[in-house]
């Protein structure tokens, strides 16, 4: 008797991609899952929606990928390949708690074989075996039937993707806000999404890999201090990023609101009209600090080319840079900067988060002890949301009903407004103690402060939250920033600068992140052809031009 060959299992190719995509997005996905209910609990009908939409998109997204595949006969081969992935992914997520990003991925290559093969289980091995391996095999084994008309076989994969992009617009639209809110209080969250997480932690290797490759690109080789800085009293200028200040809530700039009672106080010349380079951070900064304007910026040039700090530092001038924002995005890698959190100084810092006081700490003596020239940078965490009720002291809490809590689409319009207006109070003192400290040495320096917020914030206004939205597409509370200059007596008197025509241009003209390159290098008196007039705010009040 002879044995019956196994009969291998028919699917349309419609029937085939969805079977497959729904086994991808939810049975290769339920760490992911875990880890939402952990931290969504499904209280009332609409976490339960929020919830539910979550596989659909996942689904959604898959679908659409797999789909356009087949249309190149490579829907097998992906299939597999995202099987493989978001099964050893779902493993060691579910059993050592990893998160997959690029330092994981850098990990594992790292890794000695004694150490790989002290991971290899039995456990492993049948857990990759029973959802990777037989799964990614019967992805292969599977019959696609073939068509009787191809184009009908066509039509109904294009509408597939046509209803799996539908309904990824119906859910960004209907809990946006939600996901919005989740995944900025929870990024670690796409780190356990497969197999996108993997993919992307794979991506990021490659290219930071890549640019580890790059050499420096040197600018401003020919630096050096302008003759008139150079002898007599030194000079020093304090710059303030600010993190996630936007105008719209600045009373310098007409809010209703007294968010800065101390600033207005100072004689600072405020630019109501400033945009930034960015909707967050990790452009932001690095922009700021280049030589590029927004219009041409390159990141990955960027990140491997010298920037203002590098060029004040070449021409003699002390730089400082302190850090209480998660790091400088590149922008102080070869300058002298400190990490305050590190201090975990009591009173300044819970949880491995500080408030911004703690920038000044050691800085009265660094100041005394200064040679020469010099610049300090303060790198704010400011306004940060979502917990904006973490960012300033129980002192600074004079705005209430406050949010008190990471969840901000549960707290009402009103009450997010009144604790990110009290971060404003709160930047505010900073800045102000910043003047402060100015003000204390203008017997040895010659002072002078720049501020400005690296991108703004949206408050659930249009349901938009946080930051970080295309820039394109992102609503002008992301991109309208403060931005404002302080000049001591001395430094306008030293070097020629009409405070009362700088207040007239800030009130009239446009500005932007563009131009802090060649103001800042103005304003040190760092004399360099990477300097250009037109962007130093100063150039057209100074009575003499450097």
């Amino acid at each position: 008797m002879s044995l019956l060959p196994l009969k291998r299992p028919v699917l349309n190719r419609l029937t085939f991609l969805i079977l497959f995509s729904v086994y991808i997005s939810v049975f290769l996905n339920i760490a992911y899952y875990r880890q939402v209910l952990a931290i969504l609990p499904l209280t009332d009908l609409h976490a339960v929606l929020v919830f539910v939409s979550m596989p659909l998109v996942a689904f959604s997204v898959i679908n659409i990928v797999v789909t356009l595949a087949s249309f190149l006969w490579l829907d097998r081969v992906v299939i597999a390949l995202f099987i493989l992935l978001s099964a050893s992914a779902q493993y060691f997520i579910q059993t050592y708690g990893i998160i997959v990003d690029r330092s994981m991925i850098v990990n594992m290559l790292d890794t000695t074989v004694s150490e790989s093969y002290a991971l290899i289980t039995p456990q492993l091995l049948f857990a990759l075996l029973l959802t990777g391996g037989l799964m990614a095999l019967l992805a292969f084994l599977v019959r696609i039937k073939k068509p009787a008309v191809y184009w009908k076989s066509l039509l109904y994969r294009l509408i597939s993707i046509a209803l799996s992009t539908a309904l990824i617009l119906l859910v960004a639209l209907l809990f946006y806000k939600d996901y919005a809110s989740l995944f900025r209080n929870h990024r670690e969250l796409v780190k356990a999404l497969s197999p996108s997480n993997s993919i992307a932690a794979s991506l990021s290797y490659y290219r930071h890999h890549q640019l580890e490759n790059l050499p420096l690109v040197r600018i401003g080789e020919d630096a050096h201090q302008q003759p008139q800085m150079i002898g007599g009293k030194k000079n020093l200028t304090i710059l303030i990023v600010g993190e996630t200040s936007r105008a719209d809530n600045f009373s310098l700039s007409g809010y209703a609101r007294q968010t800065n009672p101390l600033l207005a106080k100072d004689q600072v010349i405020y630019f109501p009209h400033t945009v930034s380079c960015g909707t967050a951070t990790a452009v932001s900064v690095p922009c700021m600090f280049s030589n590029m304007p927004r219009a041409h910026y390159d990141e990955t040039l960027a990140s491997h080319q010298e920037g203002l700090l590098d060029i004040i530092q070449r021409a003699g001038i002390s730089v400082l840079w302190n850090e209480n924002d998660g790091g400088c995005k590149g922008a102080c890698d070869r300058v002298p900067h400190q990490d305050m959190t590190s201090l975990n100084l009591p009173g300044m810092c819970i949880a491995g988060e500080c408030y911004d006081d703690v920038l000044f700490h050691g800085l009265e003596q660094y100041i005394d002890q200064l040679k020469g020239n010099g610049i300090i940078v303060l790198h704010t965490i400011g306004s940060h949301g979502p917990t904006y009720n973490h960012r300033y002291p129980p002192s600074f809490r004079q705005f209430t009903p406050t949010c008190e809590t990471n969840q901000i689409q549960d707290c009402s319009q009103q009450q997010l407004v009144n604790t990110y207006d009290n971060t404003l109070l709160y930047v505010d003192h900073v800045v102000d103690k910043a003047i402060g400290l100015l003000r204390a040495h203008q017997s040895q320096f010659t002072t002078s402060l720049v501020y400005l917020s690296d991108h703004g914030e949206s408050l659930g206004e249009n349901g938009a939250y946080l930051h970080g939205l295309p820039y394109a597409i992102a609503p002008s509370t992301q991109k309208h920033i403060p931005m404002l200059l302080w000049l001591s007596d001395d430094y306008q008197h030293r070097y020629g600068v009409n405070a009362s025509c700088l207040s007239k241009l800030a009130a009239t003209d446009d500005f932007s992140q563009d131009n802090l390159f060649s103001t800042v290098l103005g304003l040190t008196g760092t004399a360099t052809h990477e300097y250009k007039p037109a962007d130093d705010i100063l150039t057209m009040c100074r009575s003499t031009p450097k």
